[in-house]
């Protein structure tokens, strides 16, 4: 994992505030997309009956994410199920990518469980007004007495922040740890294992839970 204490920034003033940009977090994204390009060329290319090791992955990764959306969904899992498998393939290759030299996971950046964090609630909602339309949707943030309304809406947003802070603490946490073990054994044995636990181990873990929350947010907003 990389050094916490390296990180490239773009600096660019806007109405008199600094934007900042994490340009290795940027980076390091546009790299797992690429990946996971790359691998769904592999693995569709020559589809078959006979499958190759990369179409066989593929298919066991696809098909546990389709089951899991099915249960939950049941009718409309078709319309969510590309989505949900999506975002657990794209945050375990996140996780993932700091097992290799020079690379760090851009779920580090706490700028990219947010955003999927926010990109989930939007999408939940929107399939809870269209499953049960306007109206109905928002008596439910009455229950059981409109006086609840405020903290209703509170509870939807604490959802965001908790799923996010829960995957950017586990990832952060990891490489700190590692960081400071490796001080103290100067890299000898410890770390290399430790690293390994939590890139593949936890990565797989945190990617997997994020991935089943908003899964489930969704099929609360639409039952």
């Amino acid at each position: 994992m990389q050094d916490l204490g390296k990180i490239h920034q773009l600096i660019i003033p806007f109405m008199g505030r600094d934007i900042i940009f994490n340009i290795d977090a940027m980076v390091m994204t546009w790299i797992v997309i690429s990946v996971l390009l790359v691998f769904g060329y592999f693995a569709t290319r020559k589809a078959g009956l006979l499958p190759e090791p990369v179409q066989v992955f593929g298919e066991l990764i696809v098909t546990m994410i389709y089951d899991l959306t099915e249960d939950a969904l049941e009718e409309r899992s078709k319309t969510y199920a590309p989505l949900i498998c999506a975002l657990f393939m794209f945050l375990v290759t996140c996780n993932w990518i700091g097992l290799f030299p020079h690379m760090h996971e851009p779920t580090k950046d706490l700028n990219t469980p947010l955003s999927l964090g926010v990109m989930g609630f939007f999408i939940a909602h929107y399939a809870g007004i269209r499953a049960k339309g306007i109206g109905t949707y928002l008596k439910e943030y009455c229950h059981p007495i409109f006086l609840m309304a405020p903290l209703n809406v509170i509870g939807e947003l604490a959802k965001v922040v908790s799923i996010s802070f829960r995957l950017f603490g586990n990832i952060m946490g990891g490489s700190i740890i590692i960081l400071v073990v490796s001080y103290l054994t100067y890299s000898i044995l410890l770390p290399p294992f430790l690293n390994f636990f939590f890139v593949i181990f936890i990565g797989a873990i945190q990617a997997f839970v994020f991935t089943m929350l908003t899964l489930v947010y969704i099929s609360v907003q639409v039952h």
